[in-house]
């Protein structure tokens, strides 16, 4: 029992010491990285969690390596963030790149498969940005930290000339109603259409085989527009950092 109570003293102790330990590094870091996690800064987060949680759970740890880590792990951390700002090829080596998942509201296939994102996934980023249809972006890009950053068709920014009822429009959303290849049925359902009335709109714009399309919305105009699995002609605009 004595034993129970010493050990448990002493994980109290080593909290009491390595939480205020953890705080201040984790302040000399800076905003960066709890604002947003860059591949490296994750690394580093990840690890300091590791040491901490080991020392903490385990008595028979050494403490003073454990704060030696962390301050190691902070300061490192700091090296590489002023490296980064001072070296750019450097910073370009330790992380991800932006990628453009989508220009003039069409997707671009190729590089979603480079980052193994999925329709799914960039329609759920623009719902959080309360776009609900792809047309209304101009050029969305996936961010190194895997965020999603938007710029709209100017006609559908803040204070436009349609927001001053200048050009007549009514709210839209539209749903997918063709995901690689594939038709949707309740969404057919929804808009009381039907696969060869689908088919027939995408001959009207050249379009034979409906396997061709990568993605299709429909929207309460019913009007479709699509995205080929190979699109042709769409130049990106160079995205770096």
């Amino acid at each position: 029992m004595l034993d129970i109570v010493k050990e448990s003293l002493l994980v109290v102790v080593r909290i009491s010491t390595i939480v205020p330990l953890m705080l201040v590094t984790v302040i000399f870091m800076g905003k960066r990285t709890i604002g947003e996690l860059p591949i490296f800064d994750l690394l580093i987060i990840l690890t300091l969690g590791s040491v901490v949680g080991a020392d903490i759970a385990d008595p028979n740890i050494n403490h003073i390596p454990t704060a030696v880590a962390i301050i190691a792990l902070g300061l490192l951390q700091k090296f590489v963030a002023v490296a980064k700002i001072s070296n750019r090829s450097f910073g370009k080596l330790i992380t991800f790149q932006p990628t453009i998942v989508i220009q003039n509201g069409k997707f671009v296939d190729a590089n979603m498969k480079k980052i193994n994102y999925s329709i799914d996934n960039i329609l759920r980023m623009l719902r959080e940005k309360g776009i609900f249809d792809p047309t209304e972006v101009q050029t969305a890009i996936v961010e190194a930290n895997g965020e999603l950053s938007v710029l709209k068709h100017a006609r559908y920014q803040a204070v436009t000339r349609q927001d001053m009822n200048i050009i007549p429009y009514s709210s839209n959303i539209a749903l997918p109603i063709i995901i690689e290849g594939d038709i949707s049925r309740e969404v057919m359902k929804h808009f009381g259409v039907k696969a060869s009335w689908v088919r027939r709109q995408l001959a009207l714009n050249g379009v034979k085989d409906i396997n061709e399309v990568f993605y299709a919305s429909l929207n309460r105009e019913l009007e479709i527009h699509y995205t080929l699995k190979k699109e042709a002609g769409e130049k990106l605009p160079p995205i770096k950092h």
